[in-house]
């Protein structure tokens, strides 16, 4: 493997990505580019290798799905650099580069009195992945708490500061994943509470907290720890099994369809939609009723613990995931009439 060096960036040639995917199948980049600094960006891209084809950036690998090889070449970017902005002693902006550790950034801003991100905790990746694909867990998303998003624009050829607003956010959605060609980001700047206003209302914290020993009011710290405790005990450990969270999305459906469907199956878990005429479904409970948990085709298969999951037993290739993942989709589609899409971003073929 050749390797050159330049200020602020390595480049790599024929690079195995098989470690920088959860799922850990077995991939190859032509060309690996690790940017170590944001500001050698405007530098790479002016290379033919990144400005001529399509460039893949890829953060911690946590929420795509190498069902071949991605075509050009594969940037990440290695920058680690967190800084509070603002700070009035009521709220504080941050900003986070978009090589740090998600859940590491959970943790400073608990470590720093900030609240917000808390329910958020545990979440695979990297920042710069976060609000590209607007996560969220235990009933908030991300994009509640983005203050603005900072990115090279590759169209420009320069660095760009975009507001939340003008991001696009929707449900596992934004205006990155819809010009997924046009914009790297760099950072992302995030308001924060320094008073704490629990959000409990998703199943489950309540009863861990509980369980924990804590009634009343819990402090965020607290809140984080029932979420880790939660998604430990629930999905499997990428380290000891290669998976990629929740593979699936919860479908959202008109409410005419989601009620006809109650009625025909009353255990179905259901939630308001973004509007007061759509519904979102809980896509586990589809793919379990539909016989999916546990259930293995040789080394790819469906955890035993949550059927959203898909897992990789060992030498699963990205295509056999793949191929399992449409035989569930197809599966709820006959048996529920309706539509199920993955979360993680599928390179190398098409969904």
């Amino acid at each position: 493997m050749n390797v050159a060096r330049g200020n602020g960036y390595r480049i790599a040639e024929n690079a195995r990505l098989d470690a920088r995917n959860t799922f850990g199948v077995r991939a190859t980049a032509s060309m690996l580019v690790e940017a170590t600094d944001a500001a050698a960006l405007p530098e790479l891209f002016g290379y033919a290798m990144l400005r001529d084809a399509s460039t893949l950036v890829l953060g911690g690998g946590s929420n795509l799905l190498f069902a071949g090889d991605p075509r050009g070449a594969v940037l990440t970017l290695d920058t680690r650099r967190i800084d509070v902005i603002e700070d009035d002693g009521t709220h504080a902006i941050i900003r986070a580069d978009a090589g740090v550790i998600w859940h590491d950034l959970v943790l400073w801003t608990l470590g720093h009195g900030l609240a917000g991100l808390e329910n958020l905790a545990l979440i695979p990746g990297t920042v710069g992945a976060a609000p590209i694909q607007n996560i969220g867990a235990y009933g908030v998303e991300v994009r509640e708490h983005v203050h603005a998003v900072e990115a090279f624009d590759r169209d420009g050829g320069g660095f760009v500061r975009l507001a939340a607003a003008d991001c696009a956010f929707a449900y596992r959605d934004s205006l990155f994943k819809h010009v997924p060609d046009r914009y790297v980001v760099s950072a992302v700047e995030f308001s924060l509470s320094r008073t704490f206003q629990p959000r409990l209302g998703y199943a489950g914290i309540e009863d861990e907290l509980r369980a924990m020993g804590i009634d009343g009011s819990p402090r965020a710290a607290q809140v984080a720890e029932a979420v880790i405790r939660i998604r430990r005990r629930k999905l499997p450990d990428p380290a000891v099994v290669g998976n990629a969270g929740s593979f699936f999305k919860n479908p959202i459906v008109p409410a005419a369809q989601a009620e006809a469907l109650l009625a025909a199956h009353p255990a179905l878990p259901m939630f308001r939609g973004a509007d007061a005429d759509s519904r979102k479904l809980s896509a586990a409970w589809l793919i379990d009723q539909c016989g999916w948990k546990g259930h293995r085709d040789g080394d790819a298969g469906v955890s035993a613990d949550h059927a959203l999951v898909l897992v990789n037993h060992g030498q699963a290739s990205g295509l056999e995931l793949l191929a399992l993942a449409r035989r569930i989709a197809e599966s709820v589609q006959l048996r529920f009439g309706v539509a199920i899409e993955p979360e993680p971003r599928i390179i190398g073929a098409t969904w």
